[in-house]
């Protein structure tokens, strides 16, 4: 893998860290505490400036109170955008109160529409 990859992997799980911590509402210094890393560790990984090891990464998910699946999730490119992927990259920069919204207004369209079917 050459170094811009890599690089550019390092920097979009970084910025995936930072948009989850807060959303979660925790400053770096919480997160370091709650993982057990450094604050400047945490910065350095949020500005994708340290490369991380599985076991660091794990104290991060766990820190977050996350999943790694749900770290990962939406970070690397999809050859067929589809449209959940198209919904998934209208949401995923948006606050977390904007996409509780949209999913709030999802359900309604669909209790809607079934009964609607129902009658």
């Amino acid at each position: 893998m050459p170094d811009e990859s890599k690089s550019e992997l390092v920097r979009k799980i970084g910025e995936r860290i930072r948009r989850l911590r807060k959303e979660k509402g925790l400053s770096q210094e919480q997160l370091g505490e709650l993982s057990g890393l450094h604050t400047n560790y945490v910065g350095q990984v949020e500005r994708g400036e340290k490369n991380l090891t599985l076991e660091t990464l794990e104290k991060m998910v766990l820190g977050l109170d996350i999943s790694l699946e749900e770290l990962f999730r939406y970070i690397g490119p999809m050859e067929k955008k589809d449209a959940l992927r198209q919904i998934a990259e209208l949401l995923i920069e948006r606050p977390l109160n904007d996409q509780m919204l949209a999913l709030s207004l999802l359900k309604s369209i669909f209790d809607w529409e079934k009964e609607k079917h129902d009658l």
